[in-house]
């Protein structure tokens, strides 16, 4: 006898206590309708705003930031949003006034073609120095923690080569007074080198 054979015989003898009816009975549960009909709703208000959120995001895209730049010498915090290469920077200075400047552009491949800035190349740029006239009629130059007046620095050429110091990097600035500045961390940019506006 196989086991086959064995298990048949031994449950043969076994029967039901009940007879056993194969009818489908459809069950209904009003209260679980009740409770989920606001359940669904209170869920499709939700993926509603979910995905206009999304979609919001989506359409504005860009990179929002919080940085710390330099402005006139002194840390301070700012909010930086870039967008297809182009950035605005806004901050408070410290009498509570909010100020905003932007720019941006694009940079070329190796193969030619165009591309929006990167975060990166952005930020470099926000480091370079930044010359300023005053009302007053000075020049002043700011770098990093830096701030100083050079208007006594141009040449008969009103021309000024300056050494910026940040750490064990120097910067070489030329400034062409009213027509521009290059700024190299090799050697002076020549003023003719850049710039051809007159002034």
């Amino acid at each position: 006898m196989t086991n086959k054979e064995k298990y048949k015989q031994a449950f043969s003898a076994l029967q039901p206590s009940h007879p056993i009816c194969l009818e489908e009975t459809t069950m209904k549960n009003t209260k679980t309708r009740i409770v989920l009909r606001p359940v669904a709703a209170v869920i499709c208000v939700i993926l509603l705003f979910g995905c206009a959120r999304v979609a919001y995001a989506a359409d504005v895209g860009g990179i929002r930031r919080t940085i710390q730049i330099w402005i006139h010498g002194d840390q301070t915090n700012a909010v930086m949003d870039i967008q297809n290469g182009h950035y605005t920077v806004s901050y408070e200075d410290a009498g509570g006034n909010t100020h905003e400047f932007g720019g941006g552009g694009v940079a070329f491949n190796p193969d030619g073609s165009e591309r929006s800035l990167t975060e990166e190349e952005i930020m470099e740029h926000l480091s370079q120095p930044e010359v300023e006239y005053r009302d007053d009629g000075t020049v002043w130059i700011y770098y990093m923690e830096q701030a100083m007046e050079i208007t006594d620095q141009f040449n008969e050429d009103s021309v000024c080569f300056l050494q910026l110091k940040d750490g064990d990097k120097t910067l070489y600035v030329t400034v062409k007074y009213g027509n521009g500045y290059a700024t190299s961390p090799n050697a002076f940019v020549q003023p003719w080198e850049f710039n051809t506006n007159a002034g």
